[in-house]
């Protein structure tokens, strides 16, 4: 998605204003006249720009202080806004409807679904992604976009960096969701259900966060229910595929700890079997699956 004609036009002549502003001071390139000249700059005098105004965030403060263009009290809280801007080695990462992803690896994990201005960042990087670029991303009416370059590194992730990735943009959906605006809002409040559930959200996060499961299930009834029925999951589909493949095709059947524990013709037969052979404090953590043509029924949540 791209800003409309008129607010690239109105984002342009704000921030050509600032970094014009910031060369006056800084005397990056002595032959720039007018904000307007900015477009004729080479990529190396606008990366010298973009150090200067992010290295003295306080020029801002000084501009809208001194507001040397006249601009209107809107137009100077659009600039006063960019002190929150973000800067940093961010990866594009997908390309959706509304925004482009662009993730930030670090601790924690982000993840800023960003506007393009005149041309799409699929048009500016193509569609091979993940893609490493040197970005700054910068509030501009309730939305985020980037400041107009964008330095990209010629760089082959392969498969386990991809599923790092991956990890990583869970995550930060899991804390902060898709953050479309700037400033960075708080981490998103979780229950212990909320945080048990992303635990155990893939293989990965299942060794990463070992610890922190035993300790949740261990703590409270609820939440080890929760566990079996997630891992469950995991596991039904494992067991789906063999019994396909050694031709059963029907039944009722039960797993806990991983393994089958029970199974039946009938859902009546299966809980027939499994008050016989599990205490009573098992029968309700079991994970209950129908095979059937169409695939598992789930019934035990």
């Amino acid at each position: 998605m791209k800003l409309s004609q008129e607010d690239v036009e109105l984002f342009y002549k704000l921030y050509h204003s600032l970094q014009f502003y910031v060369n006056q001071k800084l005397k990056v390139a002595d032959d720039i006249k007018s904000p307007e000249e900015l477009f004729k700059c080479t990529i190396e005098q606008i990366k010298k720009l973009r150090e200067g105004l992010y290295e003295n965030p306080k020029v801002i403060d000084s501009f809208i202080a001194e507001n040397p263009m006249n601009f209107t009290p809107d137009e100077l809280k659009v600039i006063g806004s960019w002190k929150d801007s973000v800067k940093d080695e961010l990866l594009v990462w997908r390309y959706l409807k509304n925004y482009t992803i662009f993730l930030d690896i670090n601790e924690p994990p982000k993840a800023y679904g960003v506007v393009a201005l005149n041309s799409s960042f699929e048009e500016m990087i193509g569609s091979d992604l993940p893609v490493m670029v040197d970005a700054v991303l910068l509030p501009f009416k309730n939305r985020i976009v980037y400041d107009g370059i964008l330095p990209y590194y010629q760089v082959h992730f392969g498969g386990g960096m991809r599923r790092n990735f991956n990890d990583s943009y869970q995550e930060a959906k899991f804390r902060y969701g898709i953050i479309t605006s700037l400033p960075l809002p708080k981490e998103q409040e979780k229950n212990d259900a909320d945080v048990l559930r992303f635990y155990l959200k893939s293989e990965s996060n299942r060794e990463i966060y070992e610890e922190e499961i035993d300790r949740l299930i261990n703590e409270d009834r609820e939440l080890l229910k929760i566990y079996h029925q997630e891992t469950g999951k995991v596991h039904a589909r494992r067991y789906r595929r063999q019994l396909r493949e050694i031709g059963v095709n029907k039944g009722w059947f039960a797993i806990l700890e991983g393994l089958i524990v029970a199974s039946g013709a009938t859902k009546e037969e299966l809980e027939k079997v499994l008050k016989g052979i599990l205490p009573q404090g098992k029968q309700d953590i079991v994970f209950v699956f129908q095979m059937e043509s169409n695939g598992i029924t789930q019934l035990s949540e």
